[in-house]
């Protein structure tokens, strides 16, 4: 990332359309430099739609660009999406999938603990992850083929005998202590994609 003028600067994923990020998620947190600030606010550059950071700027200051311009690029490990979208299970996976994602499958509590963060904004009460109830062998299993070490489950879910009429999945509180709960795949639930687990 050598840079003659001595500012390094790299591509995040931020486009003007009203700001939003490269994953179609709004953008609430601005870094931009000043002088771009005031220039934001005063003119409409519609030729310069893309966000770059200066990565030797102390406070990684962001600035416009045109968007074909070369530039090195910032990729991010956080790799799980809120979705506020009200779909059943079943349509939930097949947006994820169209995407290139999964429904997440929370195996281990640094799983658990991530997505309590990602789910802070949802709204439904609860959001739908990759877990699965088999009726003909008794279990639930992750989509990723993972087994189910970890559990959260709230009281009640989980271990009783399930109405197999319906299927049953599995579905994360977005409140309180973010239990898990068993739910029929027809409700209509937000739900978090993942491009892998972290």
């Amino acid at each position: 990332m050598n840079n003659q003028s001595g500012d390094q600067k790299a591509w995040i994923g931020l486009f003007r359309d009203s700001w939003e990020w490269s994953d179609n998620s709004t953008s609430s947190f601005r870094n931009w430099d000043t002088e771009e600030l005031n220039q934001q606010c005063t003119t409409d550059k519609p030729d310069k739609q893309c966000t770059k950071v200066n990565v030797r700027a102390q406070n990684g200051n962001w600035t416009d660009e045109k968007c074909d311009k070369s530039l090195p690029f910032v990729c991010h490990k956080d790799q799980m999406f809120l979705i506020r979208e009200n779909r059943t299970w079943t349509e939930a996976l097949e947006y994820c999938r169209m995407k290139q994602m999964d429904l997440v499958s929370v195996y281990s509590e640094e799983i658990q603990l991530h997505v309590m963060n990602v789910i802070k904004n949802a709204s439904t009460s609860e959001v739908w992850m990759g877990l699965r109830h088999s009726c003909a062998l008794g279990i639930w299993f992750w989509l990723t083929g993972e087994m189910m070490c970890y559990q959260k489950w709230a009281p009640g879910n989980g271990t009783q005998a399930h109405d197999c009429s319906h299927g049953r999945v599995g579905a994360i509180q977005s409140g309180e202590d973010h239990r898990w709960i068993s739910l029929n795949e027809t409700h209509k639930l937000n739900f978090i994609c993942t491009k892998a687990n972290v």
